[in-house]
């Protein structure tokens, strides 16, 4: 056992400082948030408490209105406290671990270290956020007990979205520290931990930055435009859809030209030295203050309803372009769902795209398997911080093993493209792949060894025991996963709600009640589950079957019924789109382990409709689930919000904000790392089952009725009246109020679920038969959006 690490304190209050500080309070850490004393402030004001924090307070307001939000719900803030370094330094002592997070000055972080050397517990690891400088330079003049305590945290931004923690230990650093800090990213933090060594920009932007300086260089000597260099380089080469020069605008031209300019003086013996050597049209950008997203500009500029492109021959911006038949190929490659395959088909079209593609990639996984074992011993980590920190689908050696180990190793010898001894070695061995089951190249042995792998991360296609799964159908599967576990996952698009899927659900649950103990829903793809698929909807609305539509949403109704009163526990396990009928059938679960990025709402009055899976009852009698029965209460405030989440469409974009919501419980719980989130699933599974589980009983409520009915009308005209909503959202709005209240006559006696889920229906299906819901269902199906009024 490890001492825990319970308070943070992080220094330099900058973007990266105060991201690092939001993302361990979303983790429940306390931190104490320091930064230097305004330097322009009077003397008068200088005595005065708040104003010497005003740089990390401003950062913590910042914070609030970050986008993409750096918290995970804004109640975090209150784990932050703030200071200045001059009145609040010695506070440190309370903190396990200190994160240094200031300019990247090498004489003010020597400074400051000397100053933490006398101030932090024996026990604090004390660590630095830099990326360029050495920790040998940092560590002049320090004692032995603060070497050993000391190591290199870096952290990708934003911290709270990016999984990769690159850890860097020095000479010294002692094992119990690496140990707590690997600990404490991994478990607490949920990040994917990659220890690097201590060469400049270590690994994730040695590797992502001389790919990209490889494409922007590449586009000039073959006079391709920015938009051709982000079709070839985005989806199609299996790596985020802001490819190349759109990544550059995130992330600011400012910093993308200071580690380019830092790896061009430092790597002064690197082969591909040249390469980090930035175009002088990028230097004049930075110079003319084009830097990206936040200058408004950069490579691209949103002018009007336009989105203009810089061109780099002249500097000025024009209307988008790009060669055609570089986007027809790039684009049929992207829509294969598979990356190894789109990457195979992208290298392997003619023309342009595909032998930019090749040059690129030749160049790039050549590169970093020359930079084994100057920046790490061994493949993965190589492959993990690329998939980790730049969001690629594939890192270098997955992507190379994709276009075929021995045959692209043939090809870039061909092209006089140097290779490091050790992929010599694999070839003359006669090697398929850099990756072969659980093993994987060591380059150090000259043969495969087997992966060290974390049990917790096992995929369901490991965890599926048999040949062939217990039920099966068009729609979903159901795998026996170990451990008296059935596994429900669905294979429609996008995991919508289809007629299959609902039968599945059905059949399901009662083949867990049969031959299991528990039940998961668990789903695999970009999405858990976007709703019902609306088409079904559309086209037996369009035809009025009526009957045949309200067999359906009865048949959906009760297929959650069926799983929220099974004598089995279900844990459903929400990720990321976790929308309309797909939190209908989270609220149908006894559990949730959603993801920590889970994006959570009911939000079918976008398309006209109210939630009608059970959505409505279920939302409401969560919010009424905590009332002791025989209590006298008015049901009206909480059927007001329910009416609000629902009538609005709001959207918790984290799994914390979903339970501040009310779309999952306070018990939920969340997984900050999805990898380990099956395994956590399952365990909450497990955990119920052996815990002498039980169904829950029905419970009946007083709602309130007509009264209630009349005064949310009143709320509804008044938006109307005031031109915030149509009369055809008023239509929506009162068919929602009139289910909530439990019809005109919620308040003479307690509704059941049965009475509520009848007037769910019904609502549900008139507004099917509404010309604009309709027209609002179509639209979205044809714009994957929805309408606006």
């Amino acid at each position: 056992m490890t001492l825990p690490i319970r308070r943070v304190a992080v220094l330099g209050a900058g973007v990266m400082g105060s991201g690092i500080a939001a993302h361990c309070a979303n983790a429940g850490i306390p931190v104490i948030l320091l930064d230097i004393v305004p330097p322009k402030i009077s003397d008068e004001d200088r005595k005065k408490k708040p104003l010497r924090d005003a740089f990390a307070a401003g950062a913590v307001e910042k914070l609030k209105k970050s986008k993409p939000a750096a918290l995970m719900h804004a109640r975090n803030l209150n784990l932050i406290s703030v200071g200045n370094f001059d009145d609040d330094l010695g506070k440190v002592a309370e903190c396990d671990l200190i994160i240094e997070a200031v300019i990247e000055r090498l004489d003010i972080k020597i400074a400051l270290f000397e100053k933490l050397e006398k101030l932090a517990q024996p026990h604090a690891i004390v660590a630095s956020n830099t990326s360029g400088l050495r920790i040998a330079d940092m560590l002049v003049g320090r004692t032995a007990q603060f070497k050993a305590n000391f190591m290199v945290t870096h952290f990708f931004n934003p911290p709270r979205y990016m999984k990769l923690l690159e850890l860097v230990a020095g000479p010294e650093t002692s094992a119990e520290a690496k140990e707590r800090a690997e600990t404490f990213g991994r478990e607490l933090l949920g990040k994917g931990i990659v220890w690097a060594k201590d060469t400049p920009n270590f690994i994730g932007n040695r590797i992502g930055l001389q790919s990209m300086m490889t494409a922007i260089h590449l586009m000039i000597e073959r006079d391709l435009t920015p938009e051709d260099v982000d079709q070839i380089t985005g989806l199609a080469m299996a790596h985020p859809k802001s490819a190349t020069f759109r990544t550059a605008d995130v992330v600011g031209l400012d910093t993308v030209g200071h580690v380019a300019k830092n790896c061009y003086e430092t790597l002064t013996t690197d082969e591909d030295r040249a390469v980090f050597k930035a175009p002088d049209f990028i230097g004049k950008m930075i110079e003319l203050g084009q830097l990206g997203d936040k200058t408004k500009g950069g490579f691209y500029k949103k002018v009007g309803p336009d989105l203009q492109t810089l061109d780099p021959k002249t500097g000025a911006y024009r209307a988008k372009g790009g060669n055609a038949d570089i986007a027809k190929a790039c684009k049929a490659a992207a829509r294969l769902e598979d990356p190894k395959a789109r990457v195979k088909a992208l290298v392997a079209s003619a023309g342009a795209a595909g032998e930019f593609a090749w040059t690129v990639l030749s160049r790039s996984l050549a590169y970093a398997a020359r930079r084994i074992p100057e920046i790490t011993d061994n493949v993965p980590a190589i492959d993990d911080a690329m998939r980790w920190g730049y969001g690629w689908e594939l890192g270098p050696f997955e992507t190379w093993d994709a276009l075929g180990f021995a045959e692209t190793a043939d090809r870039m010898k061909a092209d006089g493209v140097a290779l490091p001894a050790w992929v010599d070695t694999m070839r003359a061995a006669n090697a398929k792949s850099f990756y072969d089951g659980t093993r994987v190249w060591d380059p150090g042995r000259g043969a495969y060894a087997e992966r060290t792998l974390d049990a917790r991360e096992a995929t369901f296609d490991v965890l599926k025991r048999g040949g062939s799964p217990v039920l099966k159908n068009a729609g979903a599967e159901a795998w026996d996963l170990g451990d008296g576990v059935l596994g429900l996952t669905f294979k429609t698009k996008a995991n919508s709600i289809d007629s299959d899927v609902i039968k599945m659900l059905h059949d399901a649950t009662a083949r867990a009640e049969q031959d299991f103990r528990a039940m998961v829903i668990w789903n695999q793809g970009e999405f858990f589950c976007v709703g019902a698929n609306l088409f079904a909807v559309v086209v037996a609305a369009g035809q009025k079957q009526w009957d045949q539509l309200r067999e359906m949403i009865k048949g959906y109704q009760y297929a959650t019924q069926r799983m929220k009163y099974a004598t089995i526990p279900v844990v459903a396990a929400p990720y990321n789109m976790t929308l309309g009928g797909g939190l209908e059938l989270c609220m149908g679960a006894d559990a949730v382990q959603a993801a920590a990025e889970t994006y959570s709402g009911l939000v079918e009055v976008g398309v006209g409709l109210i939630p009608g899976g059970a959505g409505t009852m279920n939302m409401l009698w969560r919010s009424l689930e905590s009332i002791p029965e025989g209590a006298e209460v008015d049901t009206y405030a909480m059927v007001t919000q329910t009416f609000k989440n629902i009538a609005l469409a709001k959207v918790a974009t984290s799994a914390e904000e979903g339970k501040a919501f009310g779309f999952f419980r306070n018990t939920d719980g969340v997984s900050f790392d999805r990898a380990r989130q099956l395994h956590e699933t399952k365990q909450r599974a497990i955990g119920l089952a052996s815990a002498g589980y039980h169904p829950p009983v029905p419970r009946a409520y007083k709602l309130p009725g007509e009264s209630g009915i009349a005064t949310l009308e009143m709320m509804v005209n008044t938006l109307v009246a005031g031109g915030y909503a149509s009369a055809h959202d008023r239509t929506i709005a009162m068919k929602l109020a009139n289910v909530l209240c439990g019809g005109p006559t919620g308040s003479t006696h307690a509704v059941t679920e049965d009475e509520i889920l009848e007037l769910e229906r019904e609502a549900f299906l008139s507004l099917c038969g509404e010309p604009l819901s309709q027209a609002r269902m179509q639209y979205m199906l044809q714009n994957q959006k929805p309408l606006r009024n």
